[in-house]
């Protein structure tokens, strides 16, 4: 044996693996002791470090560091240092290259799916050799976003308007990736992803590390990553070998402090207009209101309003088209809020789920209003307990979060009214954590 690679070291020891690793380092050595080791991690911490003790003997250290770290020779990016490998606290921030650019927008909660789609629709559709990679918090997010965008965006631009012979944009195919596909699926996704010019895949963290997806030119964060490392990693599938890249991260307006979060990290980001994304939507005549028969001038907010609200349209009706779909999508909406409630204690005070308004939340997920039956029946559990009673403490907080949710679209007015229930309001406020009541099914989302 000449050389012995551990990569993703920070993940090995994530994972747990630490003593396996060293019972085959020492299986290793028991054979040969002249060999070139090699450990490869894009964030060290301690727990690297100490694996670096273990697995190296007398090492150099090779980092890759920005400009503000080394102003004598800017030029250089790769240093060579005999010091023992520093954790990415201590560097006060991640490299990044240069040729990624890095965008943020920040979208109420009941625009995002529309956002998102006008995003998709504009580097899938209207723009030439677009090939976009974006991320979800769960495998569930994956499937519902793929199979909606299949039976609404696809089906709907290959519907030919009157007059017109059917055509559908070739680059506007979508492809899925997620842990709980078969192993041969996913590699056939990932090599016809690899292969192709052109595309749109929806993933989850799967795809965040060891992939090597060449000529990407858009990384979008759906769901917000649950730490900086996870973030450099999931923008790390652009920009790759000296390409050009860029990236977007949608965050709802009560998420706008994880930005300061990321800049702590030396991780800067420029605003995207939530509005600039949307007139994309006036430039496909799919999205033309009934009302109105356009001519040929700049699109105004009321009109880029009408088209949001004609696509926001075409995800419920066909959510709504029948009980499996509205049961699929309500699965993805508890997927959703188990997500959000997973972010670690230092984000807290930024993702909570008290800070969501689920009724605005449903919208974004093509439901006309925000579900009541997010939990288990009571009764159910109770028999559960019964039979389990090691789970009680588990079904209990299950039961808790449950009160949490319905908590958070119930209007709080029905103990001043002797618990009669309260009306909707038939608008959607502005998005405000203690406002809860949510529209009536008419509703556009931009009232």
């Amino acid at each position: 044996m000449q050389w012995l690679i551990l990569d993703e070291a920070d993940r090995i020891l994530d994972l747990g693996f630490e003593k396996d690793v060293t019972v085959i380092l020492n299986a290793v050595n028991a054979q040969c002791q002249k060999r070139q080791n090699v450990l490869l991690s894009a964030t060290l911490s301690e727990g690297v470090a100490r694996l670096a003790d273990i697995s190296l003997h007398n090492p150099v250290s090779i980092s890759v560091l920005d400009k503000s770290h080394d102003q004598s020779n800017p030029k250089d990016q790769v240093t060579q240092e005999v010091t023992p490998p520093q954790a990415a606290d201590q560097l006060g921030g991640f490299a990044i290259p240069e040729s990624l650019d890095q965008h943020v927008a920040l979208v109420p909660s009941k625009l995002r799916l529309v956002c998102l789609a006008a995003f998709l629709l504009q580097k899938g559709k209207l723009e030439q050799d677009q090939k976009v990679i974006v991320f979800f918090s769960s495998c569930e997010l994956v499937e519902f976003h793929y199979h909606l965008f299949l039976q609404t965006l696809m089906n709907r631009l290959r519907a030919p308007a009157p007059g017109q012979l059917p055509s559908a944009s070739p680059q506007l195919a979508f492809l899925r990736l997620h842990g709980n596909m078969a192993q041969e699926e996913r590699t056939s996704v990932f090599q016809e992803f690899s292969r192709s010019r052109t595309g749109i895949l929806l993933c989850t963290d799967v795809a965040a590390r060891g992939l090597d997806l060449p000529q990407v030119t858009w990384i979008v964060q759906y769901s917000a990553p649950s730490s900086p490392a996870e973030y450099i990693h999931r923008i790390g599938r652009t920009a790759r070998i000296g390409c050009h890249g860029s990236s977007l991260l949608i965050l709802a307006p009560s998420e706008a402090e994880y930005v300061n979060s990321l800049a702590a990290h030396k991780i800067n980001i420029s605003e995207v207009k939530m509005e600039d994304i949307l007139s994309i939507l006036a430039k496909d005549d799919c999205f033309k209101g009934r009302k109105r028969n356009h001519k040929s001038h700049p699109a105004g907010p009321q009109e880029i309003r009408e088209r949001a609200t004609v696509l926001q349209t075409v995800f419920e009706d066909y959510v709504h088209s029948s009980e499996r779909t509205v049961s699929w999508a309500k699965k993805a909406l508890q997927s959703f809020i188990r997500a959000y409630a997973a972010y670690p204690r230092e984000l807290k005070h930024i993702f909570h789920v008290r800070s969501l308004h689920l009724g605005h939340v449903a919208k974004s997920f093509g439901l006309r209003d925000a579900p009541r039956n997010l939990s288990v029946s009571t009764a159910k559990k109770r028999r559960a307990n019964l039979k389990r009673p090691g789970l009680r403490k588990k079904t209990q907080s299950t039961h808790h979060l449950s009160q949490v949710l319905r908590s958070e679209y119930a209007s709080g007015l029905e103990a001043l009214r002797g618990g009669r229930k309260a009306k909707p309001s038939g608008n959607l406020e502005p998005e405000n954590p203690e406002t809860t009541e949510d529209s009536s099914p008419s509703s556009p989302p931009w009232d």
